[in-house]
């Protein structure tokens, strides 16, 4: 039971996304350059063969899948690890979650569509991209850069 709760807050959190702006609160959220060598030192540690997006974030391809490739209003079925960069996992699911691509965090707009149904990909993603300078609840610290092995199990 506590990890299908664990699951369902990291969904719902995946649902609220990001915007990576300066809130009312006055937090300040990290550049994307502040924290690439943590990003490409957790790749080096952890036998990632990565390519740099655009964006910033850092991916690779395990496995490119086959026939449907999603796009931004995609309903995907995923079975996924997240974990902080210290290794900390703070959400995996054994069984594939649907969500609609267009209410994810940032990093997983850029990152499931590099990827068509079967594949699977590693992504390194900046806090900017993730849950910024705010943070997820008590399980992801503000500016944290987040780590994600994802599966795409069907796209509708």
């Amino acid at each position: 039971m506590k990890k299908y709760l664990g699951s369902v807050f990291l969904f719902s959190m995946l649902l609220m996304g990001s915007c990576g702006k300066k809130d009312a609160s006055g937090c300040q959220p990290a550049s994307v350059a502040s924290e690439k060598a943590q990003m490409v030192a957790y790749c080096n540690a952890n036998s990632i063969n990565y390519t740099e997006h655009s964006s910033g974030m850092l991916y690779e391809i395990i496995t490119p899948g086959s026939t449907i490739a999603p796009v931004s209003t995609s309903n995907v079925s995923v079975v996924y690890t997240g974990k902080l960069l210290n290794g900390t996992t703070f959400d995996a699911t054994s069984n594939p979650i649907t969500l609609n691509l267009s209410n994810v965090i940032d990093g997983w707009k850029i990152g499931i569509p590099l990827i068509k149904k079967g594949g699977r990909i590693k992504l390194v993603i900046p806090s900017a991209l993730a849950y910024s300078c705010t943070g997820a609840g008590t399980t992801i610290p503000p500016n944290s850069p987040l780590f994600f092995d994802v599966t795409l199990t069907d796209v509708k």
